[in-house]
């Protein structure tokens, strides 16, 4: 039968692991290659890794932390942040990562998304979009971890970020990051049915319910936490965690 996948998430801030609250509060996790050896023992389906400050320091996320994870990794994972050029997609790929996640210039800059995908096909190229409500309520997409609307709308990005040749997408409620209580499945089904290429859900999951409402209400083809992999109990205590795939509901 099949199953969607679940992808824990990854954010990198200053050579640790943090998670953060709308884009913003971060709470320190650890680190990341201890993270990456636990996640090897429960067995994950893959990995995301987002450095969030590599955009606004205008850098990419480090390629020697890549290689580390890459040695270390027993799963495929996928790694964004800062991605500009085609020659750091080659770094990146070359130190062991499966795919790229391309986020803030991408958006800017379609073309770009075009050029990452005839130069390492459309399975390399994944792109992320983060969006959430303005002021008059109205879902539009944000760049730069969330400080610059772009003034554009969600579906309309998805369908230009696949007919430009990404290979998959991920869709990011920023009003829903680190809350807990469930995905923006409205949104994420809108999506869904939109594209051809697999959607990934990602802002809110918090209990196994929201990682099954995901794939059977908004048909997501993945389902991405963070909060829910780390934190565990109402005190949100830090626990590394990932229930067996075989615990979840997906009929």
């Amino acid at each position: 039968m099949y199953r969607p996948r679940v992808i824990p998430v990854l954010l990198l801030h200053k050579n640790g692991l943090v998670k953060t609250v709308k884009f913003g509060k971060s709470t320190y996790i650890g680190d990341p290659i201890n993270a990456v050896k636990i996640f090897n023992d429960l067995k994950v389906d893959e990995i995301v890794l987002l450095d969030i400050d590599a955009t606004k320091e205008n850098r990419s996320i480090s390629i020697d932390l890549i290689k580390e994870i890459g040695e270390e990794a027993n799963m495929p994972f996928s790694v964004g942040g800062g991605i500009k050029n085609i020659e750091t997609i080659q770094k990146i790929t070359s130190a062991g990562a499966e795919r790229v996640i391309l986020n803030s210039h991408a958006i800017e800059n379609p073309s770009f998304i075009k050029e990452a995908a005839d130069n390492f096909g459309a399975s390399t190229i994944c792109v992320c979009i983060d969006y959430k409500k303005n002021i008059w309520g109205k879902q539009q997409v944000y760049t730069e971890s969330g400080q610059k609307n772009t003034k554009k709308d969600v579906k309309s990005l998805a369908i230009e970020a696949q007919n430009a040749g990404a290979g998959e997408i991920i869709i990011q409620s920023i009003n829903k990051d680190g809350m807990m209580d469930g995905y923006d499945l409205e949104t994420i089904k809108e999506i869904s049915a939109a594209v051809t290429i697999p959607v990934i859900a990602l802002g809110g999951a918090g209990s196994a319910s929201d990682i099954e409402d995901g794939y059977k209400t908004a048909y997501a083809n993945g389902l991405a936490a963070g909060s829910f992999f780390v934190f565990t109990g109402k005190h949100r205590g830090v626990l590394i965690q990932y229930p067996p795939v075989k615990n979840y509901n997906f009929k």
